[in-house]
């Protein structure tokens, strides 16, 4: 039986890829950086950590997970978010080479800088405007640098089994008869349940490098807001507005990008792998909410 380590075990897609995986298929090795029932203590900012602990358990494939994610903080801990982001994805990627591991490693759509117009493909050249972006960014080159055998997996807007839009929007809708909420950014959101099944279906191949993996789609915040209340029976109104407006009335200190819809072109090309449509992985989603 395969040998899979996951780092951020406990994040949103950490546990969706625990639960996507049939129990007689593999044996996982669950870490995050602090350590609880089932759950190793891996600091991936340690190299030495990282070295010693992947060595002793040999694993077939390593899964990083985690990541500093909090995009406003990232502004005021740059030291911290370039540890994480990049000096963590590079550790593990060092760590996979020694070992023969696959290495699966997990970025952003905010690598771009948002002032596209059609939806972004592998090809296309990175331009981050905020710390959270550009220490992702580092973090690919890192891997690119270092690993053998990975597959860097850009998705966007994820939800899942923890803190998310969807559940956010859930929680206001009990208190508020109409939330504020931004129409000018654009993406694609993707539920943990389907990038973890793409996960799935590239780790026992060898068709390694860049992908992007978001649901097929795109549409504005507010437009996701909207369908989360439509499928919930939530009489919410959802009151458009700009980024700017939005931003005077909740200051933020990173720039988001406008447009970030990503283009699966890779899986396309290569897999002939299509992940569902953001609106089908939504209905599912709210399924297993039990609301």
């Amino acid at each position: 039986m395969k040998k899979i380590l996951v780092t951020g075990c406990n994040g949103q897609l950490g546990r969706a890829i625990n639960q996507e995986y049939d129990k007689n298929e593999a044996e996982f090795i669950n870490t995050d950086v602090q350590k609880g029932e089932g759950v190793t203590a891996l600091d991936i900012t340690n190299v030495e950590e990282v070295l010693d602990l992947i060595c002793k358990v040999r694993p077939d494939v390593i899964i990083n997970c985690a990541a500093h994610t909090s995009v406003d903080l990232c502004e005021q801990e740059w030291d911290k978010a370039y540890k994480i982001n990049a000096v963590g994805p590079r550790n593990l990627s060092i760590a996979a080479a020694r070992t023969d591991a696959k290495f699966i490693h997990v970025s952003t759509d905010y690598v771009f800088d948002g002032t596209g117009t059609k939806p972004y493909t592998e090809f296309d050249i990175p331009s981050p405007a905020s710390a959270y972006g550009k220490t992702k960014l580092e973090g690919e080159k890192f891997v690119k640098d270092f690993a053998q055998k990975y597959f860097i997996l850009r998705t966007a807007w994820l939800y899942g089994e923890g803190k998310n839009f969807v559940k956010t929007m859930l929680r206001l809708a009990e208190s508020h008869d109409m939330v504020s909420v931004v129409n000018d950014q654009l993406g694609s959101p993707t539920s943990a349940v389907e990038l973890a099944k793409m996960i799935h279906f590239l780790e026992p191949t060898e068709n390694y490098g860049l992908f992007h993996a978001t649901c097929e789609g795109s549409c504005s915040w507010a437009e996701f807001a909207e369908a989360i209340f439509a499928r919930t029976g939530k009489q919410v109104m959802v009151n458009h507005v700009t980024t700017e407006e939005y931003m005077k009335m909740n200051p933020q200190s990173a720039k988001r990008p406008a447009y970030s819809v990503l283009d699966n072109y890779m899986l396309r090309l290569t897999g002939d792998y299509r992940m569902q449509s953001w609106e089908t992985a939504l209905d599912e989603y709210i399924e297993t909410l039990q609301l």
